[in-house]
């Protein structure tokens, strides 16, 4: 009689450890599986999310709060922008201010998510247009600026020549 209470047992058995299971690969956990759908698709999300982190680094900018804008920052970049930040040609030196800052362009681009801005800098009564190029990256579940380079992204071609 015992062969016949095996397959039921093994039945129960799996049933029981399924949801154990599936909580190690993040399914159904919330913690580490799959991000919450938005209902975007992944490159419209991804050129969002690359907007806000931008966004929020050039508010911090314009705040002069350089603690916001390192908190923008992936991890490798923080210990660079620590030493430079408030340098003498560093974003948040004491004599720049920036009274004004637009984003004008997102596209994705080789090393993750290219956002084109413009910042105006001020050095007392002089100021000057200045075209920033930053590179964004998914780090797991959340977005991070990855680099930041002069200039911008090239218009897009506007046809034959």
């Amino acid at each position: 009689m015992a062969p016949q209470h095996r397959t039921p047992l093994a039945a129960l058995a799996v049933l029981a450890l399924l949801p154990i299971g599936l909580a190690g690969c993040g399914v159904g956990d919330g913690n580490g599986g799959p991000a919450a759908p938005t209902g975007r698709a992944p490159a419209e999300e991804a050129a969002a999310k690359s907007r806000e982190r931008v966004q929020a680094y050039l508010d911090a900018l314009a705040a002069r709060d350089a603690d916001a804008g390192r908190s923008q920052l992936c991890a490798p970049m923080q210990a660079a922008f620590d030493a430079a930040a408030t340098g003498p040609n560093g974003d948040f030196a004491d004599h720049f201010t920036v009274p004004q800052a637009a984003i004008t362009d997102v596209r994705t681009g080789s090393k993750g998510q290219e956002v084109s801005a413009v910042i105006t800098v001020a050095a007392g009564s002089r100021k000057a247009d200045r075209a920033l190029l930053f590179t964004v990256t998914r780090t797991g579940a959340d977005w991070c600026i990855a680099g930041e380079a002069p200039g911008g992204n090239s218009p897009p071609p506007s046809g034959t020549p």
